[in-house]
């Protein structure tokens, strides 16, 4: 009898292993199933951080085209106010050259007192600033 009882008691054991094994796997299984999941869930926000990354790239283009064309409209608008000032300064030379080239006439040897509110250009100063101006 011990014999029969020693493989009954070896038959229990093994269907408790199995049993344990077929538990596990189980558990095993549903674990996968979950981490499956997050993964599929993963993947998929990867792809839409993915396409607004690409958007938001295209956008940043965007507003770098337009920035670009905004600084090249400035620097337009900055050269011609250079040009501006530039003629402005030949103008004024060419006014104090004018006035100089008065002031240095015989009958103005004797300066005459000229209230500083109050400036005299003649017609000839004029033609020569317009001359001068031609030239330019």
């Amino acid at each position: 009898m011990s014999v029969e009882f020693s493989v009954f008691l070896i038959a229990v054991a093994f269907i408790g292993l199995v049993v344990s094994i077929i538990i596990l796997l189980r558990k095993a299984m549903a674990t996968l199933d979950e981490a499956n999941k997050a993964l599929a869930e993963a993947r998929e926000a990867v792809r839409d951080l993915g396409s607004e990354a690409g958007s938001v790239l295209g956008h940043a283009n965007d507003i770098a085209a337009q920035v670009k064309d905004k600084i090249r409209a400035i620097d337009a608008i900055v050269n011609s106010a250079q040009d501006v000032g530039q003629i402005l300064h030949t103008v004024t030379d060419t006014a104090r050259k004018a006035v100089a080239v008065l002031n240095h006439t015989p009958q103005a040897a004797q300066p005459e007192y000229v209230p500083t509110n109050k400036i005299t250009i003649r017609k000839t100063s004029i033609d020569a600033l317009a001359k001068e101006t031609d030239r330019i």
